[in-house]
């Protein structure tokens, strides 16, 4: 080998190596929204009937200016999916300038630890004291042997929001999903507890908000009760893979609307397609104060 051809195929090494760390710091560039929730947004395989709203989200985004991870788990309540480590291990990965969806609400009213004298539910000691404040409950729990100290579901954003800060990430708090309830021709629109507890808490904690419960009520309301129902695989909770890509379009709505977030710059095709949410003066839901 000539000392020329020597050094040529030095510098190709060279430039691929340069090439290739500058690939990766590229890609470490790219923010990352991640999505912590319960079944309502998670992935489901197989034969199983429905889908989470999180799978589809990732098509609404150009990945070249946003990832999307979903790291939501079915069964979960804002206390277990911390407890369990599920949380710790999806927040290790965060990084200055990513984005955290928080949402979380269906599994919270469960007992916290065993279950009433004559319940039917299954024992899974997963539930939440009600609100916001700052109460706390000591209990041995029956399904881990541990001794556990169970907080407010207010509790549990807190922990997450102050935890994503901590990375430098920036939270955003939904809304839970709505239920197909009706009742003489409208959609039911829960605001007493978990759509409410949530709201307080990123207007106390002065975190980015989407009414998601609102936005997906509105949309069953406009489209009508047959067309809620099509949503919906073998309960009244859980979407099927239209109903999840209806509830993703939605969350994109509200993301669209959120200010200083710039959202709108890391949309893909059919994420330009969708309109930011505008609230209406009559909405089915009650106005949050």
């Amino acid at each position: 080998m000539t000392t020329s051809n020597a050094r040529c195929r030095a510098r190709g090494l060279c430039i691929s190596l340069w090439l290739g760390v500058f690939a990766a710091h590229a890609g470490d560039s790219v923010p990352t929204l991640f999505i912590a929730g319960d079944s309502t947004a998670a992935k489901y395989s197989g034969t199983n009937p429905q889908e989470g709203w999180g799978e589809p989200l990732a098509k609404f985004f150009d990945p070249a200016r946003l990832r999307v991870v979903n790291a939501a788990r079915g069964g979960r309540s804002s206390r277990t999916f911390i407890t369990e480590g599920h949380w710790d291990k999806m927040i290790a990965d965060a990084k200055a300038g990513d984005f955290v969806i928080i949402q979380f609400g269906h599994n919270d009213d469960g007992a916290l630890n065993q279950e009433p004298p004559g319940s039917s539910k299954p024992l899974r000691a997963r539930g939440t004291i009600p609100g916001v404040g700052d109460e706390y409950a000591e209990i041995d729990n029956v399904i881990t042997g541990r001794h556990e100290t169970v907080y407010t579901f207010g509790h549990y954003l807190r922990k997450m929001i102050a935890d994503t800060r901590a990375k430098g990430a920036t939270p955003i708090l939904l809304t839970l999903t709505e239920r197909n309830h009706w009742h003489d021709g409208r959609i039911d629109c829960p605001s007493e507890t978990y759509r409410s507890w949530t709201w307080r808490t990123a207007r106390d904690e002065k975190v980015a908000f989407v009414d998601l419960t609102r936005i997906i009520a509105d949309r069953y309301q406009r489209t009508g009760e047959d067309a809620a129902k099509g949503q919906f695989g073998i309960d009244a909770v859980h979407t099927n893979p239209a109903g999840a890509e209806a509830n993703a379009a939605d969350v994109v709505a509200g993301l669209r609307a959120l200010r200083g977030l710039k959202f709108d710059s890391k949309l893909s095709a059919a994420g330009k397609r969708i309109e930011a949410d505008q609230p209406s003066n009559n909405s089915v839901c009650p106005k949050l104060d």
